[in-house]
């Protein structure tokens, strides 16, 4: 019989197989969509399972703070369009490892916002995750190519809805909360397909503003269903193992996704990370090892 942890661990390598599964099939549906409808689509089929979920069982939290439902709603939304993005321009692994810096910047907005004190030791895993980006980011003159930044950058806004989470968890059903995100994450896609015909969008966000159109081939249809689908287990997966093991073992684990997201991309064609890459990569683990063991 598996004991407590070894099932925590299980359902965590599976759910971090599942994840970066679901970014290869959005590095495949890249082909056929942009990464804003990816995301109006995937959101789209999550309020679905919600809102069926509450017609089963009504919430019994209160609530309140609704301007902090909503910001877990926005950061959410920026965070998965530049995920998804970057996923789009850079090879999936990269584009995976630069998304999981948010525990390192969950460290400093805790600081920040919820006053938690920083210890020497976090200090510590903080600069050897960063220089773990600016490896990944190329060292050679410390360039840094704009997908590398958006990447980079939706790892900060996954951190600022984490901690956003954080604040309301106590007074929001979770489901609530997930609510939020999917929905607010399903409403912005749609304004951005209804302003593109009118916006002449910079080259730099004009990912924002595609102009919109309805997948036409079962084909695609599969695949979105499909991602909706593994996205909703890889969920269950993670919350069953964070609630078979302790939290410190899980985040050690979670980075699973990491060589399962270069081994996908491979398949998918992207080279191989060089030598800088895997160092980077390296780096950030273990500095958001470090990390979640506060």
């Amino acid at each position: 019989m598996l004991s407590k942890i070894d099932r925590g661990v299980l359902y965590m390598l599976a759910g971090a197989l599942i994840s970066a599964m679901n970014g290869a099939l959005t590095k495949i549906l890249a082909n056929e969509m942009s990464a804003l409808e990816i995301v109006f689509f995937r959101n789209l089929l999550g309020v679905a399972l919600i809102l069926y979920a509450l017609k089963h069982t009504a919430p019994k939290l209160s609530g309140g703070k609704f301007y902090m439902l909503i910001s877990r709603g926005v950061y959410g939304f920026l965070a998965m369009i530049l995920f998804f993005y970057t996923i789009t321009v850079i090879p999936l692994g990269e584009a995976i490892t630069l998304n999981k810096t948010s525990p390192l910047f969950v460290s400093i907005l805790a600081y920040y916002l919820l006053k938690e004190h920083l210890s020497f030791n976090t200090i510590f895993a903080l600069i050897i995750g960063f220089l773990g980006i600016i490896l990944i980011v190329k060292p050679l003159g410390f360039s840094i190519s704009y997908a590398h930044f958006l990447g980079i950058l939706g790892g900060f806004f996954a951190a600022a809805a984490y901690t956003t989470i954080k604040k309301i968890k106590d007074i929001y059903d979770s489901r609530i909360i997930v609510l939020s995100f999917v929905g607010i994450g399903t409403i912005l896609p749609a304004l951005g397909f209804l302003l593109a015909p009118y916006v002449d969008a910079p080259e730099a966000i004009s990912f924002m503003f595609p102009i919109f159109s309805m997948p036409d081939t079962m084909y695609v249809w599969s695949l979105i269903i499909f991602m909706g689908l593994i996205s909703t287990l890889s969920q269950w997966l993670l919350t069953k193992a964070y609630s078979a093991s302790k939290v410190s073992i899980i985040g050690v684990i979670s980075y699973a996704n990491i060589p399962f997201a270069v081994g996908f991309g491979w398949m998918l064609g992207d080279a191989l990370p060089d030598m800088y890459t895997y160092m980077g990569i390296g780096l950030i683990i273990i500095g958001g090892i470090l990390v979640s063991k506060k």
